[in-house]
């Protein structure tokens, strides 16, 4: 430029914002939130009227805790479920809400008793109980500020509490229904046992990890056989050496081949001895005399043993007629067929302890037998009874959870007794409770059920008479996403057993019935079904909580006048916490105003392991008081691991906290990395992941600050109608038309991930790569044309779309975005998505811009290997010679307009041969380049090289750039 010429810089429309280009989200999104809250933005959205309600039911965390990055992944998928549905003109709500009772904060409460040298059962229960709520409570306003900062939208004043006098009204409510229609039980049957914790635990409540265990093969001498079976030993196998005291029988299986094998031979160490002989199944017999350390020419087959000569046999249990055994196992074991034996591992023949286990249960339920076989020789603290020889005082855990003292006991009284086959060690996969994490039992113990498989009787038969059949019905009636979710909750409730209520706990809504004195429970009267006594109750949970159970002279309070209190003992056991969770749909979305008209929601979103938890307990108990699901659509996400894809330990040191990657990049990025990831499986988080999610919201907000730059002065006075519109002007108007339908079916069908790629790939794609890098030239050079109007017309659609279908994902960052055009007294969370005219679509134009864009990309590449080259530097300083089939060059006429969509200064089209050595791209057929540089002078304005510079009224510019300058 010489020093005459003007700087012409100064004159061109570059844009202009103080949109920064370095978010700053960590600092900059409490203010918005203080903004949000300010302005009441949840509230005024439900002034908006005549607005369908949509519903996702909130399942409730746990009041216990600072969140982790499994909560904010679900919370946030919540979240832009309403905000979603909110902008597509629904009236969405969302009250979010804590599961308050249950063990962990009791345990809380006995650890600070524990360190105070206090002993909680000498405290009493409504003091304890008061210390449990303060407990939640804190933890609740601890959580909902944690939530709050995700940016997560709800109704935080009025959130639901399970501990609240109203919810804990509804569940005894609740749970009176199944006293009144017949369903409640009480039985003694094998539960899932924590002796840590000293409680039944429901499946939902049970985790696996590996856990080393003893094994033993135990022999029972068949004691009434007078041929080659006389003295022979029935050898069964078993990893919990524990329940041997309680053996009651043996089974085997009618099918499996079974023989008589005898040993000829022993090693140095065994306890064999030659001659031995013992029962086992074929396919099983080798591995077992491996155990015992016999080699194979130590031992024979002796023939085969059919299961109808078994069936004639009795056993004696090992430690019969043991010394000091006072007749506990002198009674002959029942010895039969069962269905659930196999030969695939152990011996072919099963130790049946009724006691603890639910096959040799269900066995012997079926068969009348259980009085003859259930046994009480385990306290609820894994110990053994005390008065039983040998084992008493015994403990098959320590305190902490770790082996206690009664499996090696019992297994040297067996090698003692000569009981013993072999013995070893056996890594698996065992259950531990998910609280304490230590192993559990099965123990035979009395506790309350609800039965799946009788009819209910309550006249709501539609979907079945029992809650078992009403629930596999509406499980075909619900929309799961992804629809695995259905086969796997529907597997599970075809097997389940009957549902344990009780608990042995104090913190929870107790069982709020009474028992008959003396009256067994399988007698008529057994349980006291009065509704005016059931009003009583509920109408003092109503007013004071379940406390009021607890308070001094609360069984005559609620009976007296009605019936004899002396007749009856009040039921102490809480109700396990899945039905408190369960029972939401009630006193939620039945009895709030903000609920759902009908009771149902619209959506319940948990992780996958809700299958057996909240989504299973809500089908349960709203199936047996309602007669129907609570939900019409079931969305589940998987869990969150580590970048290698490991799970998530503070052992491991591989944990990520949600306040840590706030602190460091923002909720929005942690937000954004949700919308990237498929959440329906599990998924991974890192720093080199989060490195990545914060590159795609660099690039998008690089696009966002163009647009809004180029915006700063448009007169929307000025708009263009789309018909009047240029070409690609009206191909970007038809591809927001197609994008506003990817988008609004996306979040319908709660697919974030698809929802933001599609927006991603237009906005980076489309937009920055393509129409913002052609456009540039007409925005900053043009004077007030048209071209520049109906391109500032289309940015401007842009913008109200791309900012509203973001605002689900991004909330802190569109509202920033909306705030640079829109007054301070507005939100964008306050509007819906801008309805997309389908007028603007034009599905010939997109198909021809197709072949358009295949033919540029030929070009494109033409210059950049000269670029590569170093040729030329810019694309300006090209003029490309464009061979086109005759098919393409009908498409293709005006060389002016394809030159701007190339970015060259010139370009010549061409319909001849292309010379020899011409660029091509093989895929892209019927096109040739041959690559010729600019004729004319650089416009020192728009640096275009063209042969008119110099000729017009401003010097050293092109015609266009002298117009625009007056």
């Amino acid at each position: 430029m010489s020093a005459e010429t003007p700087d012409y810089k100064i004159t061109l429309n570059l844009p202009k914002t103080d949109f920064p280009m370095r978010a700053g989200l960590p600092k900059r999104e409490p203010e918005w939130l203080a903004r949000w809250a300010d302005m009441g933005v949840y509230d005024r959205l439900r002034e908006k009227e005549g607005r369908k309600p949509f519903t996702l039911h909130d399942g409730p965390p746990y009041a216990n805790g600072n969140l982790h990055i499994g909560h904010a992944l679900n919370k946030t998928i919540k979240d832009m479920i309403v905000r979603s549905h909110q902008m597509m003109g629904f009236d969405a709500r969302y009250i979010p809400g804590w599961d308050c009772h249950g063990l962990p904060i009791e345990w809380k409460i006995e650890e600070k008793y524990r360190k105070k040298g206090k002993n909680k059962d000498a405290v009493p229960v409504n003091e304890f109980r008061s210390e449990c709520r303060k407990f939640a409570a804190d933890w609740v306003d601890v959580q909902r500020e944690e939530f709050k900062r995700l940016g997560i939208n709800g109704n935080w004043d009025k959130p639901y509490l399970t501990m609240d006098f109203h919810a804990e009204r509804v569940i005894a409510e609740e749970f009176q229904k199944f006293l009144m229609n017949g369903t409640l039980y009480q039985g003694s049957k094998p539960v899932m046992w924590s002796p840590v914790e000293k409680t039944a635990l429901a499946e939902a409540e049970v985790e696996y990890h590996d856990k080393e265990s003893f094994t033993i093969w135990v022999k029972f001498k068949v004691s009434n056989a007078a041929d080659d079976l006389n003295d022979a030993h029935v050898v069964i196998w078993t990893t919990t050496p524990w329940t041997i005291p309680s053996n009651k029988a043996v089974v085997y299986g009618q099918d499996i081949a079974y023989g008589l094998y005898e040993v000829t031979g022993t090693p140095d160490e065994s306890w064999t001895a030659v001659g031995d002989k013992f029962l086992l199944a074929d396919n099983l017999a080798a591995d077992v005399m491996k155990r015992a350390r016999l080699e194979e020419d130590q031992w024979t087959r002796v023939r085969g043993v059919p299961a109808d000569e078994l069936a004639g046999l009795t056993l004696s249990h090992p430690l019969a007629g043991a010394e000091g055994s006072n007749g506990e196992w002198d009674e002959a074991r029942d010895f039969r067929a069962a269905e659930f034996v196999t030969d695939t591992e152990g011996t072919g023949f099963v130790h049946c302890a009724p006691s603890h286990g639910m096959d040799e249960y269900e066995l012997y339920r079926d068969l009348n037998m259980l009085q003859q076989v259930i046994t009480y020789n385990v306290m609820d603290d894994g110990g053994l009874r005390a008065d039983l020889p040998f084992f008493g005082g015994t403990y098959i855990l320590n305190r902490k959870g770790g082996e206690g003292d009664a499996n090696k006991t019992i297994i040297d009284k067996l090698v003692e007794v000569g009981g013993l086959l072999a013995r070893g060690k056996i890594k698996h996969s065992y259950p531990h409770s998910w609280r304490s994490k230590a192993p559990i039992i099965y123990r035979n113990t009395p506790q309350w059920f609800a039965a799946v498989d009788k009819a209910v009787g309550d006249g709501q038969d539609t979907h079945g008479l029992t809650i078992r059949e009403r629930a596999l019905t509406e499980i075909d009636n619900v929309k799961w996403t992804p629809q695995s979710g259905r086969n796997r909750l529907h597997a599970m409730m075809e097997q389940r057993p009957d549902w344990v209520l009780s608990r042995q706990r104090a913190w929870g809504v107790p069982l709020t019935c009474f028992t008959r004195v003396g009256v067994l429970p399988t007698d008529d009267g057994f349980l006291l079904r009065n509704e005016e006594v059931n009003a009583r109750i509920v109408a003092a949970f109503e007013v004071e909580g379940a406390d009021a159970w607890y308070e001094e002279g609360a069984k005559e309070r609620f009976l007296g006048g009605i019936v004899n209190p002396d007749d009856y003992d009040q039921v102490f056991d809480i109700l396990d916490v899945w039905f408190d969770s369960g029972s939401t749909h009630a006193f939620v979305l039945r009895d709030r105003e903000d609920g759902s008209e009908d009771g149902i929601a619209d959506v319940y979103m948990e992780g996958t392991d809700q299958h057996r938890g909240w989504f299973h307990s809500s089908l349960l108990q709203s199936v047996g008081t309602t007669g129907r699901a609570p939900y019409r659509n079931v969305v589940t996400h998987g869990f969150t691991l580590d970048e290698k894809g490991m799970k998530m330990s503070k052992s491991i040191g591989n944990t990520i906290v949600p306040e840590t990657i706030i602190k460091q990049y923002g909720a929005d990025i942690l937000r954004l990395w949700v919308a990237q990831t498929d959440y329906t499986a599990d998924q991974r988080i890192g720093n080199e992941i989060l490195k990545g999610v914060s590159d795609s919201y660099r690039r998008l907000r690089n696009t966002i600050r163009f647009m809004l730059g180029s915006l700063a002065d448009f007169d929307t006075s000025k708009a263009v109608d789309v018909k009047d519109m240029p070409e690609l002007e009206q191909l970007i108007m038809h591809k927001m038309v197609v994008l506003d339908e990817t988008v609004r079916a996306g979040y319908a069908k709660f697919d974030f991930q698809g929802v933001f790629r599609a927006i991603f790939e237009f906005a980076t794609q489309d937009l920055s790569s393509f129409y913002f890098d052609v456009r540039k030239d007409a925005l900053y050079c043009d004077g007030a044309s048209d071209r520049q109007n109906a391109a500032l017309t289309v940015l401007d659609h842009l913008y109200a779309r791309l900012t509203t279908w973001l605002a689900p994902i991004l909330p802190f960052t569109m509202e920033e975005v909306w705030l640079e055009r829109n007054g301070p007294e507005t939100s964008v969370h306050l509007v819906d998505f801008p309805e997309t005219p389908a007028e603007w679509r034009n599905d010939a134009l997109a198909a021809r811009f197709d072949i358009v864009r295949a033919v540029r990309r030929v070009v494109t590449g033409a210059l950049e290997e000269q670029r590569t080259a170093k040729v030329i530097g810019s694309s300006l300083e090209a003029c490309p010679s464009v061979y086109l089939s005759e098919e393409l060059a009908a498409v293709i006429t005006n060389p002016e307009t394809f030159a701007d969509l190339c970015i060259t200064s010139q370009v010549k089209l061409e319909t001849g041969a292309a010379p020899e050595g011409a660029f091509v791209i093989p895929e892209v057929e019927g096109v040739s380049v041959v690559f010729a540089k600019a004729e004319g002078d650089k416009c020192g304005r728009c640096w275009k090289i063209l042969p008119d510079v110099g000729g017009h009224a401003h010097a050293d510019v092109c015609g266009r750039c002298s117009a625009a300058l007056g």
